[in-house]
């Protein structure tokens, strides 16, 4: 077969396309356009991308958008099940302070949750089994942080998130709440279920054919925030589940899994206000100043947010 010599186009248009970036653009918009340029040029020389795969991928990415509304956000569950959402994830929260793990925020966060009181019911009216959540947000020195916010969301019993059903009624198994004087929190829910990221779009087909499956371990969604304070974005993933070790959006970090532990005493679930068989978890999240922010300053701005 006789070998194809490549023209110098191949060669020179990367540097062609990079020269034509304005001197006067936004030196970071400068940086990033100039690595991904070169990154996307080197990608389809390596491959030797054809000029149908190269048609493929345009028809993936429109149909990628074109599921995307405002309950779906395609791109997003795109870049979780690449790792690209870990990675950024990782590259921004470096921590050796002992700070809370964050992890990935997800495709089904949605504002305006419902705020209900420090011990409240978030799961009212679900069915799965009673679950306790327990604990405190501290500062990284140790101190109680009153009046932090807690912003959380999960999927039901069967594996789905409000905004995947037609007949939820609006902001359901979403809450906030927030920590007393001594940085305490405490509510109710279900038990949170391991399930399948959604599959009848064009990911689910990249899952196909990367032979992959589609489960992430059961977990509670968690953005935790105070004034003065980085707000963390975390999960509580539940210990025992199969899917730990194969999460398909690389989020599981093992400082985030927890025992959510079964009691059958009909006593104490009383004086939770749950029936048993029920579980309970608890956990503390440590939260780190803002750069700048004096360690004083942070509490006492806490401390009269919870006021």
């Amino acid at each position: 077969m006789e070998e194809r010599v490549k023209s110098d186009l191949e060669t020179k248009l990367t540097d062609a396309v990079i020269a034509r970036l304005s001197a006067d653009a936004d030196p970071r918009f400068r940086r990033v356009m100039q690595s991904l340029i070169r990154h996307v040029h080197d990608f389809v020389r390596e491959v030797e991308l054809t000029e149908d795969e190269w048609f493929e991928a345009i028809r993936f990415l429109t149909a990628t958008g074109q599921k995307c509304d405002d309950k779906r956000q395609e791109f997003i569950l795109l870049s979780d099940v690449l790792g690209v959402s870990m990675l950024v994830d990782a590259i921004n929260h470096r921590s050796a302070d002992g700070s809370t793990e964050t992890t990935v925020l997800g495709p089904f966060f949605v504002h305006g949750a419902p705020e209900i009181e420090n011990g409240g019911d978030m799961a009212a009216g679900w069915k799965g089994e009673p679950t306790y959540v327990s604990g405190r947000v501290l500062s990284t020195s140790g101190r109680p942080l009153a009046g932090a916010l807690l912003d959380l969301w999960q999927s039901n019993s069967e594996g789905s998130y409000d905004v995947q059903l037609a007949d939820a009624g609006g902001r359901q198994l979403r809450a906030k709440l927030r920590t007393d004087s001594s940085g305490r929190f405490h509510f109710r829910t279900i038990l949170p279920t391991s399930y399948p990221v959604p599959t009848d779009g064009p990911v689910g087909l990249v899952l196909d054919r990367m032979g992959r499956h589609p489960m992430r371990p059961a977990h509670l969604h968690f953005m935790v925030s105070a004034p003065g304070y980085e707000t963390v974005v975390t999960h509580l993933f539940v210990k025992g589940d199969p899917y730990l070790d194969s999460d398909v959006v690389f989020g599981v970090k093992e400082s985030l899994i927890v025992d959510f532990k079964r009691n059958q005493s009909e006593s104490e679930a009383r004086k939770l206000g749950l029936k048993a068989p029920f579980h309970s978890a608890s956990y503390d999240f440590v939260l780190r100043l803002v750069a700048g922010v004096k360690q004083a300053g942070a509490h006492s701005a806490a401390d009269t947010a919870g006021s």
